[in-house]
């Protein structure tokens, strides 16, 4: 293989902050070439670097394409070398068709007229290659996750891309949409086209990848050949880390005490269709000092379970009952739920649970505002301290908590959001897919925070889609299955086959 990528020595610094140390890095023609770290360890800082996001000029080091050495003052001059990245946070304009999406900005037109026979026709064809079958005229926001990944990569194929940069692409799909990208990953690969994926999800990485480097810290610390040589997870952990990591789950002593919630009979409808019912006579319970699991395949109504429940924020012609510590209660709106002690971390924390572009002290304090107040007015220095308290204890990786959250790892995000509902001192805490799309060792840190809320004799109520996450971190776990809870089973008994087992026959 020939070199196509060279980085050498880029360094890049923000306020206060180094962000990259002097990261080299090497892609040769054709091979899909993975980049893993720790949550803030300078990786999407580095496809930024290379994609022109930031531009020459804003760091230090060079870069080598195809054998020259290039600068890139914006995304289209990178884009014009064939170098696209698609982003985390999916740049589809929803109220746009499939085919005007992928040609945005590269429309095919003459003297200002759109060419709308070729606009499809391309299209289709585009769609054919990442296995669609959509109508190009078919407008983005009704397609699911999975499809929309995929039309981002028809889009850069559009654009002849060379090398094409996935930032955690499967961080929000099923693990069907993720084997269907994957398996488009390799078909690109058979095509020539050289990929770079930055991922935290490793049995993926080596699924798919040649190579593997390691950035901690803002440094390149090695990088791994997996054609060449067995590489295990625990080793591609060790140098992402630091250290070895002989558990990958804290362990705990299961301690389950008083009853704090039950749940029985529980029915939610859409909210937007009356006539479609969601959730069908669930019914749960947890205990103080349990982690209590819900499992179940996408769309089998756990989000919409642990949202209608807390104060009824999703659904409509809700019944059922729930008794706090032996009590019927009814949490008719948001604020009687944090009243009743209940608390939930949503599984969006960029649009559901945090003001990205304010602080980390104002949205530490946010669902709980009263506690920082005299007679409406906010005690900022109040405010702040407590902050400061959350920053130290959680181990938020910031200087300060006036840090704009928008500007945090996607780790450093999530300990915020869990900040702000421990600030309401639950009782029970329903925690919403807790640690998607973020590192192993912030893994590490947020199932310690678990273990010590139910060491501090708290109820916690885990949603996940990764059954090894279940499995090693709950007491108990209810699986669903299309709005029904299906079966219950206790760690000793639970395993991914039975787990599995019971959404398939119900």
């Amino acid at each position: 293989m020939s070199l196509l990528l060279e980085m050498k020595s880029i360094t890049k610094e923000f306020p206060g902050v180094k962000a990259l140390d002097n990261v080299s890095l090497t892609v040769e023609t054709g091979e899909i070439h993975a980049i893993c770290g720790e949550n803030g360890a300078g990786k999407s800082t580095l496809m930024k670097v290379l994609s022109g996001v930031y531009p020459t000029g804003s760091y230090d080091g060079e870069i080598h394409f195809d054998g020259a050495h290039s600068t890139f003052k914006a995304t289209s001059d990178s884009e014009a070398k064939g170098i696209i990245i698609i982003h985390q946070e999916l740049a589809l304009v929803p109220l746009l068709s499939v085919a005007e999406n992928i040609f945005l900005g590269n429309e095919r037109a003459k003297n200002g007229v759109m060419n709308w026979h070729e606009t499809f026709d391309r299209t289709k064809g585009l769609l054919a290659k990442v296995g669609l079958s959509e109508n190009p005229a078919t407008l983005v926001d009704t397609l699911g996750v999975g499809k929309q990944q995929l039309v981002e990569i028809a889009k850069a194929l559009s654009k002849d891309v060379r090398l094409l940069i996935l930032d955690e692409p499967t961080a929000a799909l099923s693990e069907a949409d993720s084997t269907t990208l994957l398996d488009l990953m390799l078909e690109l690969k058979r095509q020539g086209v050289t990929q770079i994926i930055i991922s935290h999800k490793l049995n993926e990485i080596k699924r798919v990848a040649d190579k593997i480097t390691v950035i901690r810290d803002g440094a390149s610390v090695s990088t791994l050949d997996l054609v060449q040589g067995e590489v295990s997870e625990d080793d591609i952990v060790r140098d992402m880390v630091g250290r070895d990591m002989s558990q990958r789950y804290p362990t705990r002593s299961p301690r389950a005490g008083d009853m704090l919630m039950e749940v029985s009979d529980w029915n939610v409808w859409h909210p937007d269709h009356g006539d479609r019912q969601v959730i069908e006579g669930a019914g749960f319970n947890v205990r103080a000092g349990e982690v209590v699991g819900i499992a179940g395949l996408m769309g089998a109504g756990r989000t919409e379970l642990a949202m209608s429940l807390f104060g009824r924020s999703y659904g409509q012609k809700i019944s059922g009952q729930i008794k706090i510590r032996g009590k019927d209660t009814v949490l008719k709106d948001v604020p009687a739920a944090i009243d009743a002690g209940l608390a939930y971390v949503t599984e969006d924390r960029k649009s559901l649970g945090l003001l990205l572009d304010d602080t980390i002290q104002r949205n530490t304090t946010l669902a709980n505002l009263p506690k920082i107040a005299t007679r409406g007015i906010l005690d900022e220095g109040k405010e702040a301290d407590i902050a400061e308290g959350y920053r130290k204890s959680l181990q938020i990786r910031t200087p300060s908590v006036q840090q704009i959250v928008g500007n945090l790892s996607g780790g450093n995000q999530q300990k915020v959001v869990l900040a702000k509902w421990l600030f309401t001192e639950p009782d029970v805490l329903i925690l919403d897919e807790p640690t998607r799309g973020i590192d192993v060792g912030a893994k590490y840190e947020i199932y310690g925070l678990i273990n010590d809320l139910s060491a501090h004799d708290k109820g916690v109520v885990m949603i996940s889609s990764e059954l090894p996450e279940l499995l090693g971190m709950c007491d108990r776990i209810y699986v669903m299955n299309e709005g029904k809870i299906v079966g219950e089973l206790s760690a000793q008994d639970a395993s991914q086959e039975r787990i599995m087992s019971m959404i398939v026959t119900n």
